[in-house]
């Protein structure tokens, strides 16, 4: 394939986990039979959740073949893999999710597992919604089987009030989970190894409860965490009108967070590409091959060959989510 990179709008794959809700096409506009959608993989190369190309010489694409073709133009010189390092969803949950934990680097090298670091930034929140976050200080593997066994498990988690704008960041090895009314953005690393650990008690689809993986998890829990569970932004830069917040960054992304009040030029080393998601309005994004217009809602994936690219806000004032490698 002999093409030159250009901004990728993707359309996502979804999931119908029995948790979700209908927020996702209900808050973006999107144009989708009735159902529920759970999880939107917006930026994925996975085949088991694959996005796709929606616009341009590429359309219909899957974000797969893009890697394949496209290389390092589109992961950066930087990159050392060939697969996108991250994944990127929106989550729906209309109820609690499992109680559960992702293997860590160490933890993945030994064989359990892919490695999930994750961190997610709240979009919308329902009145008294909160996350489950990390164990609490003493609690060992015997207490938490104990808590497991008589249903109590929540008991050994820290409880956090969440509200939209909030980021929470989860390690591999942290126990966790999403607490229901939430919608929120979640990036994380390029994995689908999840441990579920408690499920309340619920049934799935087939009326039986769902798989649990109790061994595995107690093989890549961190008992010793203390971790900061909720980010604070740092290092805002303001112009005459644009403002870049850090929400969170780590060894494997960073996320950010940008308003606009004018033409935003960005110029970068090439070393990693950026994922633009759009909050509020539609965004021009102008590079080197034309320009193309992401709309309110959608994600669009701007190779790392382009790093050199201008966003203008369709109205006097907007925000978005930038993701990337670090």
């Amino acid at each position: 394939m002999n093409l030159e990179p250009y901004p990728l709008i993707l359309s996502p794959a979804y999931k119908n986990y029995i948790w979700g809700g209908n927020r996702i096409p209900a808050t973006f506009n999107r144009t989708l039979p009735p159902g529920i959608y759970a999880e939107s993989w917006e930026l994925s190369d996975r085949p088991d959740g694959m996005a796709t190309v929606n616009n341009g010489p590429l359309q219909g694409t899957t974000l797969a073949d893009c890697v394949t073709h496209l290389g390092h133009d589109l992961l950066g010189h930087g990159a050392c893999q060939s697969s996108l390092p991250i994944l990127v969803k929106l989550i729906d949950a209309r109820e609690r999710l499992s109680i559960q934990v992702h293997p860590d680097n160490e933890s993945a090298a030994g064989g359990f597992g892919e490695a999930k670091t994750e961190a997610w930034h709240i979009l919308a929140a329902n009145p008294g919604s909160r996350v489950y976050a990390g164990l609490k200080p003493g609690t060992d593997r015997s207490s938490f089987l104990t808590a497991l066994n008589s249903g109590n498990l929540e008991e050994c988690l820290n409880t956090i009030p969440v509200q939209a704008g909030d980021t929470i960041f989860i390690p591999g090895g942290r126990v966790h989970a999403i607490g229901e009314g939430l919608l929120l953005l979640e990036v994380q690393q390029n994995s689908n190894t999840t441990y579920r650990v408690y499920d309340w008690g619920r049934l799935g689809h087939d009326g039986k409860p769902r798989e649990l993986h109790i061994e595995q998890a107690l093989r890549v829990i961190r008992w010793q965490d203390s971790d900061p569970v909720k980010t604070t932004p740092w290092s805002v830069t303001s112009a005459a009108h644009v403002t870049t917040t850090i929400l969170t960054e780590c060894p494997f992304f960073r996320i950010e967070r940008v308003e606009l009040g004018g033409p935003f030029e960005v110029r970068h080393n090439g070393a990693g590409f950026h994922a633009i998601f759009t909050l509020e309005d539609a965004i021009e994004v102008e590079t080197a091959a034309g320009t193309e217009v992401i709309p309110r809602g959608r994600t669009c994936l701007i190779p790392a060959l382009l790093n050199r690219y201008t966003l203008h806000p369709a109205g006097t004032r907007t925000h978005l989510l930038r993701i990337s490698p670090p």
